[in-house]
């Protein structure tokens, strides 16, 4: 089956293509209240009947919150699964936005033209990329290259409490021998990108006690312990002067880039100055000798994300406080143990205590790092695909953050995730005025068309 006419087919159908995803985009499927359970349910409908439109079979599957929703096309060669999501985050503050997020529209603008509405970009637009690709190999050549599965989450903006149990009480329908996610984007928003690396993520709350009440700090001030004098020390300790994490046994499973992904990144250009100064600063902190690119995507961090002791209200109290707590976690690369790290984090803490300060600590979540092999053929050959596509010649990258079904996968059926992407950075995901770019919704469509063709040649 030709590529070529695939590809024409989907510049013809661009309106159409659009107009179908401005009609998803209406629906308010909010996954974290309650009262849009309904349109939940109205969007796994409308996915199930657009699937069974291009000749899937497909259904939604209830679960104890949203439904999934399954389909599948049989066909030649190689079986792909496509995973995406089609719940959306709320839309507070609605006074930022400039139009009904849920009133979706092409709009014209300095740098193009874009699709303005909530999910737009995070993922319902994503998600849609690959089903019109599908969509288009079937109006061509009344086939796909190859076996597909569809499997569409409406949880993952809320925590995914369905996710797990569901992959594993339906293992055997959900394997494959690829497995595709569409929630990344192009790196700086230009270079498509196939994320190879997610860093895992443990949380940890320190709350120190002292006395058993607020103190007055001049009766009590220096024969009294004080628990934030105590948890500043702590937390001062966590990095030495070059940066590396003190933790004992911390960077046990941390590895080394190879030659071949270091000078991939290097050759990414990445503007370290531009990524900071976007937010104030100039000068990368983090270990010594990193690059920022290694400090974000290949090295583990310890950050303390908040501190709370004493008074912090307006004007001035001299107390001595009773209590004093702080939130730090950790993201983890490599085969790094969350849980290991933990039991270290914790006796650290502990061994830093004076005899009248007492520790509780309490679990903010626990998830390992996901690094994809790149030893199958497919990530090569859809990286080939990427870049006939794209100006930019495609990389395989790292992501700073955790995207837990890639692990789930993974853990589940054995089978390494592609993550690819076209979201841009000024995509507005989660905050007001969300927008996807045409261009990467019509890219991003004649993508997938591109890296079928090349995963069934395999």
């Amino acid at each position: 089956m030709s590529l070529t006419p695939v590809l024409a087919q989907i510049d013809a159908d661009l309106t159409n293509s659009t107009e179908r995803l401005l009609d998803l985009l209406r629906i308010r499927s909010i996954s974290t209240d309650p009262a849009f359970k309904p349109d939940c349910d109205k969007a796994a409908d409308w996915l199930v009947n657009d699937l069974k439109s291009i000749g899937a079979e497909a259904r939604k599957c209830p679960t104890p919150g949203h439904p999934m929703v399954i389909g599948h096309i049989d066909g030649p060669g190689p079986h792909v699964l496509f995973y995406g999501h089609y719940d959306v985050q709320p839309v507070d503050p609605i006074d930022l936005w400039d139009r009904d997020p849920f009133d979706p529209a092409v709009e014209a603008t300095a740098k193009g033209k874009v699709i303005r509405g909530r999910g737009s970009s995070d993922d319902k637009g994503q998600l849609m990329t690959f089903v019109e690709a599908c969509r288009a190999w079937k109006n061509v050549h009344g086939a796909l290259p190859c076996k597909i599965t569809f499997f569409f989450e409406g949880e993952e903006e809320s925590g995914s409490p369905s996710l797990v149990p569901f992959m594993q009480a339906n293992r055997q329908e959900l394997s494959s021998d690829v497995v595709l996610i569409c929630d990344t984007g192009l790196f700086q928003s230009k270079t498509p990108a196939i994320v190879t690396m997610l860093r895992g993520l443990l949380g940890e709350e320190i709350i120190l006690q002292g006395p058993d009440k607020d103190l007055h700090s001049g009766m009590y001030g220096g024969p009294a312990a004080n628990p934030i004098r105590v948890l500043s020390r702590i937390l001062s300790g966590l990095h030495d002067d070059n940066g590396r994490i003190t933790v004992p046994n911390f960077y046990d499973g941390v590895p080394e880039l190879s030659d071949e992904l270091a000078q991939q990144w290097h050759d990414l250009q990445f503007d370290h100055a531009t990524f900071l100064g976007d937010v104030d600063l100039s000068v990368p902190a983090g270990e010594a000798g990193r690059t920022p690119l290694e400090m974000i995507w290949s090295r583990p961090t310890c950050e303390i994300n908040g501190i709370q002791g004493g008074y912090t209200g307006e004007g001035f109290k001299t107390v001595l406080p009773s209590k004093a707590s702080a939130k730090v976690s950790f993201r983890l690369v490599g085969d790094q143990d969350p849980l290991e790290i933990r039991k270290n984090f914790r006796a650290y803490v502990r061994s830093m205590l004076p005899k009248d300060v007492s520790v509780t600590f309490k679990e903010h979540g626990a998830s390992k790092a996901s690094q994809m092999s790149t030893d199958a053929p497919e990530f090569e050959a859809a990286r080939r695909a990427l870049s006939d596509e794209w100006p930019d010649t495609a990389a395989f990258v790292g992501c700073g953050g955790s995207i837990p079904i890639a692990g789930h996968f993974q853990r589940i059926t054995g089978i390494s995730p592609m993550l690819i992407g076209f979201a841009k950075d000024d995509d507005a995901i989660h905050s007001p005025n969300e927008k996807y770019d045409l261009v990467s919704f019509h890219k991003g469509i004649r993508s997938w068309a591109r890296i079928l063709d090349a995963v069934s040649a395999k």
